[in-house]
């Protein structure tokens, strides 16, 4: 299968009308790569198998055929579709886009992960649901309780197989795939294709369509001179953390690349509510409208372009400085094309990206694939912030000192001062009003650091990010901050690591980079975890099982 018409758009794909009007007030424009291949023979009811990393689209790649599909399904109790995900986060966005894109059909979708109480899970599935997004403990704990009835599934969806078989969670998914009709259709995506992967593949998928996404390598040369960088962000946190980038580079004009329209217009209102000079440009304005928000970037009117891809196609900038990635791009060839527009005619540019932690892996790939390095940078704090405004006040100061031949009319007011004050007093009162008369005020707290392991990406023989969790050392007293859970199985019961850790994970909010040390012995394990976290680890561990078992948890009678 191998569909390239860049100008493809949804509409091509013979997606329903809901749908289609569901896509246009999201924005989206065109369908990226893996939605160009995938949606056509899903839609056929093929089983498929793809490769492609986080940010690719994968989302709507099998949202869209499994809605598609809803309009064929009878009055029915149990679920069209589950979906496993290897993480509550991912189950909550997952869920989240499958609203918005089913929101004119009444599809009825339903999360369901650790941490949550399990009545309203109950409550909901009793009531009757079309799709369930689930954690695969928590899809084998409702299956197991008889709450979850798979006999009407129609397709099953494998998302991140490999996230979730680095998590321990194989035998849960083996577990759940036995329960499902034989004439499913199966679908499995995966970012790398590890031979486990391929295991699942033969025994669960019938013929699959086989799609991997293979990038455009950059030819040799035509590198732009530009400086590549990346803060890790939560998403909720991207706009402030956009402006702290935008303070501290105070780029002469800048693009802020957004994945759809209606990103674009609302971080544009958020931009020029925070007193930037920003300006949208996407695929739903008219010519005459492109016309005007290009005349002001060039005048200098406006100093932020905030546009989508298509939109962007074409422009050529001389002005142009900074290249901002408000999302990680969907493909290494769409990074390559963006951050082309600086750096041009050997002048130099900058190039920022703005990544969700989980993301971190698609800029890995992006790195491998351009064979550039994207340096991981602190967000600026409000101490920097501050500085950096500080030497704007200065810079301009100098400028006006330099160049400005007309200062003797204020002479009076400074003489007429030092009569009272000593000139160093009136200077820094003055320097103090014309740093505040540019209205620049720091924000009132600071952007959470996001902690990435330094040996994120490696794995070990497990198969698992090798790390810190996977130390063995002897028992001793859990680290500052943490505390130390008894675990009622060990190597007997063919425990490892990371099947303790994909428990945890995927069943409390607890992400696998907080687990500290791990100490498996032969009837029982220990596993250290923030404090914090004790009591929600425990219940959700105790209503949930490990390799297929409930087992003991408690507190360690012997941590300190």
């Amino acid at each position: 299968m191998n569909v390239t018409d860049e100008a493809m758009s949804f509409a091509d794909l013979a997606l329903r009308p809901e749908l289609l009007r569901a896509l246009g007030d999201l924005g989206y424009e065109e369908p990226t790569p893996i939605q160009r291949e995938a949606i056509p023979p899903l839609l056929e009811g093929r089983d498929l198998l793809g490769q492609a990393a986080t940010g690719t689209g994968k989302t709507a790649a099998f949202a869209l055929p499994v809605l598609q599909r809803m309009s064929e399904r009878e009055q029915e109790s149990g679920p069209v579709a589950l979906i496993l995900v290897p993480t509550r986060e991912l189950a909550v966005q997952v869920s989240e886009a499958m609203h918005r894109y089913g929101k004119d059909i009444g599809a009825r979708v339903l999360p369901i992960y650790g941490g949550q109480p399990i009545g309203r899970q109950l409550r909901a599935l009793e009531r009757g649901v079309d799709v369930v997004v689930a954690t695969p403990g928590r899809a084998l704990d409702h299956i197991g309780r008889g709450t979850l009835a798979l006999g009407g599934l129609r397709m099953v969806v494998l998302d991140e197989a490999d996230e979730m078989l680095d998590m321990g969670f194989a035998e849960d998914i083996e577990a759940i795939l036995q329960d499902t009709p034989e004439d499913r259709q199966t679908v499995l995506f995966s970012a790398t294709m590890p031979p486990r992967i391929d295991g699942i593949a033969r025994r669960h998928l019938s013929d699959p369509v086989r799609i991997k996404i293979e990038h455009e390598r950059p030819t040799t040369g035509e590198s732009p001179l530009v400086r590549q960088s990346a803060y890790i962000v939560t998403r909720s946190h991207k706009p402030a953390a956009l402006g702290r980038v935008l303070d501290v580079e105070s780029p002469t004009a800048a693009i802020v690349f957004c994945r759809t329209r209606d990103e674009v217009d609302s971080l544009t209102e958020t931009l020029n509510g925070r007193g930037y000079r920003a300006e949208a440009l996407h695929g739903g304005m008219g010519q005459e409208q492109r016309d005007r928000v290009m005349g002001r970037l060039r005048t200098g009117t406006a100093d932020l372009l905030v546009a989508t891809d298509v939109a962007a196609r074409g422009l050529d900038i001389e002005q142009l400085t900074h290249v901002i990635n408000y999302d990680v791009p969907s493909a290494p060839e769409s990074y390559v094309h963006r951050i082309g527009r600086v750096g041009r005619a050997g002048r130099e540019g900058v190039a920022i990206t703005l990544a969700e932690p989980r993301e971190h892996r698609m800029l890995k790939t992006i790195e491998r694939v351009t064979r550039s390095r994207i340096e991981i940078e602190k967000v600026p704090t409000i101490a920097d912030l501050l500085a950096r405004r500080l030497e704007l006040t200065r810079a301009a100061l100098h400028e006006s000192l330099l160049e400005d031949d007309d200062l003797d009319r204020f002479r009076v007011v400074v003489e007429t001062l030092t009569d009272e004050f000593d000139v160093m007093e009136v200077a820094l009162a003055a320097v103090k009003l014309a740093h505040e008369s540019t209205g620049a005020a720091a924000d009132e707290e600071e952007i959470p650091e996001i902690a990435l392991s330094p040996t994120r990406g490696r794995r070990d023989g497990g198969g698992r990010d090798a790390g810190p969790r996977d130390d063995r050392r002897g028992r001793g007293p859990s680290r500052g901050g943490m505390a130390r859970l008894f675990v009622g199985a060990g190597r007997s019961a063919r425990i490892r690591p990371q099947d303790l850790v994909g428990a945890i994970a995927g069943e409390t909010r607890v992400s696998g980079r907080d687990i500290g040390a791990i100490e498996i012995a032969d009837r029982f394990s220990l596993v250290e975890i923030p404090e914090s976290a004790v009591q929600e680890v425990i219940d959700a561990l105790r209503r949930t099982t490990i390799k297929g078992r409930k087992v003991t948890i408690r507190r360690d009678r012997d941590a300190h």
